[in-house]
């Protein structure tokens, strides 16, 4: 019998190398092949595939590959119907949401979102922009363009509808937010006919699992020391945790080790604190991932 193997599609572009380090951190090696679309993966029963993510629904939805990361703004650009197993929340830069913008120029004093009728928007979105123009009653022009938007306005278009994490590349280019369209993170989304195989849905739950459990571990730190009993009190009375601290006994009887998970910009704050207080040999260390 054949081994199994669930296909999964990676975005590649923006969220590609934001995404790799997502799997490396779950503690999947990928290795991107620059002349294929086939990624080299360190697990026998994935087959994973670097695709752009405006195609990845539909690709799922043709059941050409089982699963994939998409962003819910292309998602619902899509209309495919697909099984979302679970909101990753991370992005290019950062852990938060992308915002799906609508930008025009700096001076432009637009205010009102039926200010657009009868303009020329240029972007990727074309279906979930003519989506949001008719919950206004808004007709404008709608055209696709292919990357690089907010270079069209003025001179090709008069506002650009485009996803942005920082803003930073909006007014490099002399643009303003004059609207929010919606939100979006990355989502974990699944071929309905795969989900219902027992084999691929336990798979992909636990990808899911550690995919989540490595965006749990974003700024949080372990922390473990060593503190005599006596000054056990003082030092549980300055050290939170995301449960009860871990507290084991040494082979010295009057030493206990005392370990917990906190954030990283927590812990530079309680160490010093943690030290006065008593604790010794403190050591703070990355975590891989954190399930819950």
């Amino acid at each position: 019998m054949d081994k199994r193997v669930l296909k999964v599609g990676l975005p590649k572009g923006s969220l590609q190398e934001s995404t790799i380090a997502l799997f490396r951190k779950a503690g999947y090696s990928i290795t991107v092949n620059g002349r294929s679309y086939l990624l080299e993966v360190d697990d026998a029963e994935l087959e994973g595939l670097l695709i752009r993510p405006q195609e990845i629904p539909r690709y799922i939805e043709d059941g050409i590959i089982d699963c994939g990361l998409t962003g819910y703004d292309w998602l619902l650009s899509s209309g495919a119907n697909l099984v979302q197993i679970a909101e990753l929340v991370y992005a290019k830069v950062g852990f938060g949401p992308v915002r799906i913008v609508c930008a025009v120029p700096q001076d432009d004093p637009i205010q009102d979102v039926t200010a657009l009728q009868g303009k020329r928007i240029a972007t990727e979105y074309v279906d979930l922009t003519r989506m949001w123009l008719a919950t206004h009653e808004v007709d404008a022009e709608v055209e696709f363009s292919w990357g690089a938007c907010e270079m069209k306005v003025p001179t090709l278009a008069d506002a650009v509808v485009v996803n942005t994490e920082t803003g930073s590349s909006l007014r490099a280019h002399g643009l303003r937010v004059a609207f929010e369209l919606m939100q979006s993170t990355t989502r974990f989304v699944a071929n309905p006919r795969s989900w219902e195989d027992p084999w691929k849905r336990h798979k992909a739950e636990n990808l899911a699992m550690l995919l989540q459990g490595a965006i749990n571990a974003q700024d949080l730190v372990g922390l473990k020391m060593n503190v005599r009993r006596a000054d056990l009190d003082a030092v549980m009375s300055v050290l939170p945790a995301l449960r009860q601290p871990t507290i084991s006994a040494l082979t010295e009887e009057t030493w206990v080790a005392v370990e917990t998970i906190l954030d990283q910009r927590k812990a530079r704050e309680l160490v010093p604190e943690l030290k006065r207080a008593g604790a010794e040999g403190i050591a703070a260390y990355p975590l891989a991932m954190v399930v819950y």
